[in-house]
């Protein structure tokens, strides 16, 4: 009986590794690339794979998406003493439910409307207001948050709209849950029904 096409079994060669252990020498004989590096450009390939599915997917709509997700902060770290806003204050103060200054910056909530203060249309807008405003200071005091933009940086007023989230919760749907707020469509609507 003739053996044909038999490749005989070998045995991974061994190395004397530090203090005498042996280990696998864990280089390829031809190319001398390690299997480690092997197997991070392996999982380097599937993320690319599955980032780029999620983008085809729609899951950033843009690229520029992307790059925003990409710069989101992992945890909340931004913090201050917030205050109402008077006529000379305008550094960590609240405007009103949706609206506040930060670190010299005016910030809109993006992501909500809340009825107007200034001024109100009727009664009912301004004790609503005023109770949004007194919310978002607690809620702005209750701890640490973040700040993340949107598709767009400035609304005509110069503001820069922000979503405010505190571990990973948006504020303005608490705003929203507590019927202090509305979900921002792009247009007002009254608050005097």
């Amino acid at each position: 009986m003739t053996k044909t096409n038999v490749i005989p079994f070998r045995k991974p060669r061994k190395s004397g590794g530090r203090n005498g252990r042996n280990r696998w020498h864990g280089k390829s004989p031809r190319s001398g690339s390690s299997r480690p590096r092997a197997r991070l450009i392996g999982v380097l390939c599937a993320t690319i794979i599955a980032l780029g599915g999620w983008f085809v997917l729609g899951g950033a709509g843009s690229l520029s998406g992307l790059l925003a997700a990409a710069n989101t902060p992992t945890s909340d770290s931004l913090s201050a003493a917030f205050l109402i806003c008077g006529a000379d204050r305008h550094v960590n103060c609240v405007v009103d439910g949706d609206t506040f200054w930060f670190q010299g910056e005016k910030i809109r909530v993006a992501d909500i409307d809340t009825p107007e203060l200034s001024p109100p249309r009727c009664e009912v807008e301004r004790i609503k207001g005023e109770a949004a405003k007194a919310r978002l200071l607690a809620l702005l005091n209750s701890g640490k948050f973040s700040l993340s933009a949107g598709s767009r940086d400035e609304d005509k007023y110069g503001r820069k709209l922000r979503t405010v989230t505190r571990s990973g919760r948006s504020l303005g749907e608490e705003l929203i849950d507590e019927r202090l707020a509305r979900r921002w469509d792009g247009a007002r609507h009254p608050w005097c029904d």
